[in-house]
């Protein structure tokens, strides 16, 4: 019986960081992890949120791009740009249960761009459907 109730314990004790770590994330967290991303100039840890598919507007860059290409773009603009500074100015939601953020994002090279993106829900999931980095 104790031997049973140690087994019992043991598996207890290995599964609950599995179970914690499956806590869904809200909407605010990724929205929170897509700003720190973008302050960083972080491609990589902002690619993580895109859907596969992504609306990019980036200076000469407008269009729908898969995931691993519109990374590459991201990381080529965070080369030239790299970030200075980042805030969001505004948050929103609409009825279908997406949410938006729009901030100002300035370079280190004195440039400074009006940045906006969208999130939806995708599979249980929050992904960057829409990304807009444009020029003031």
């Amino acid at each position: 019986m104790k031997l049973l109730k140690i087994s019992i314990l043991i598996i207890i004790l290995a599964i609950s960081p599995a179970l914690n770590s499956a806590k869904a994330q809200t909407s605010d967290d990724i929205l929170n992890k897509v700003e720190a991303a973008i302050k960083g100039g972080n491609s990589v840890g902002l690619a993580k949120y895109f859907n596969s598919t992504i609306d990019l507007e980036l200076l000469e860059n407008d269009d729908t791009y898969s995931k691993t290409q519109a990374e590459l773009i991201i990381k080529n603009f965070f080369k030239k740009y790299p970030p200075k500074s980042f805030s969001i100015k505004q948050k929103g939601s609409s009825n279908d249960g997406s949410k938006f953020s729009i901030g100002i994002y300035n370079s280190t090279n004195n440039k400074t761009f009006r940045t906006y993106f969208l999130i939806k829900k995708v599979s249980g999931k929050y992904k960057i459907h829409l990304l807009q980095f444009e020029e003031e």
